[in-house]
């Protein structure tokens, strides 16, 4: 009796054994032998290495590094992007340092000292499957509904190349949904800036030969029609690459109702300009006008309605970027 209660005390522990092997996730030695460093090549290593492997639910991520030298913190997007470790999800200083891969989604790692993240130093990888059995797929949420709203691109910088390169409209547009009926406003000096709503193809590469649209009066007001993403970018010698670029994703629709109050000008339905700039030629101040009206007083032009996007497969004038794509920006 005592012995067969034994081989079944044996059988057990083995079975919970093998359930541990066969559900125990894969540890990924970040950087392989390199380690968690700043990268000789710069950002493009790290972003190598997280392309050549498969990262599951389960999985543990390794970060080999000395101890006094280097840290490894899990950070936000938005602070992945712009190397801003200042509320970091968490933060481990103590090499090596381990990180399990709990959940779907994408996970971003950076070095905070000195200015290793920008050197390079950054991480990030898309978990994309459970290592085990799917579990029942959660129920799925409301698609999103407000009324709509305008948005200033940029915000106070407006939109000129900006001084941080693509990073910044990037984080700008990060944590803002957008929604069909939603109006984009683009502020920017008459002469000196315009918007061009482009293809992907033509925001990647940069490559201003050809335009879906270009609005180069301010304030150049868009009104989101379709959702997907749209891209933007400037007709300016060197303004896409030098970061004047920016992509949003429109996910959802807005309620019917009153929407956000109209832009300060509005203007009509854009059609394809030439990407070259035009020379403005401004009258002297005292020049009259030809249609004034005795009195000398100019007659208001009347105001007409929010350049719409009409097609639900353009594409407009930036990030996601790839994390493979926002990591070469450094």
């Amino acid at each position: 009796m005592a012995r067969t209660l034994a081989l079944l005390v044996l059988a057990i522990v083995a079975s919970c054994a093998l359930v541990q092997i066969t559900t125990a996730g894969t540890t990924h030695v970040v950087g392989d032998s390199l380690g968690w460093v700043v990268p000789p090549g710069g950002p493009i290593v790290y972003a190598t290495w997280a392309i050549s492997n498969t990262f599951l639910v389960g999985d543990t991520l390794l970060f080999n590094f000395t101890t006094g030298q280097e840290d490894v913190a899990r950070v936000t997007k938005e602070a992945f992007l712009t190397c801003n470790s200042t509320n970091p999800i968490s933060l481990k200083s103590i090499g090596p340092a381990n990180f399990t891969l709990d959940s779907l989604g994408e996970y971003y790692f950076i070095g905070t000292l000195d200015k290793h993240c920008f050197l390079g130093q950054r991480l990030a990888i898309n978990v994309t499957a459970y290592s085990g059995p799917t579990p029942a797929p959660a129920p799925a949420p409301p698609p999103a509904s407000r009324v709509p709203r305008n948005y200033t691109v940029g915000d106070k910088l407006g939109w000129l190349i900006p001084p941080v390169g693509p990073l910044f409209y990037a984080s700008w547009a990060y944590n803002k949904t957008f929604l069909v009926g939603d109006t984009l406003v683009f502020n920017f000096l008459n002469g000196s800036d315009d918007v061009a709503v482009v293809t992907k193809q033509v925001f990647d590469s940069c490559n201003i030969t050809s335009t879906l649209a270009v609005l180069n009066s301010t304030p150049a007001n868009i009104a989101l029609n379709a959702t997907g993403d749209h891209y933007y970018t400037s007709t300016y010698d060197k303004h896409c690459i030098l970061g004047q670029k920016l992509v949003i994703n429109v996910t959802g629709h807005t309620t019917p109702g009153s929407g956000p109050s109209p832009p300060a000008t509005a203007h009509p339905p854009y059609k394809a300009v030439s990407p070259s700039p035009p020379a403005s030629a401004h009258p002297p101040s005292n020049a009259a006008s030809p249609s004034s009206p005795a009195g000398g007083a100019m007659a208001p032009s009347p105001k007409t309605s929010a350049a719409p996007i009409t097609s639900g497969r353009l594409y407009f004038g930036t990030f996601m970027v790839s994390v493979v794509a926002s990591a070469l920006y450094f």
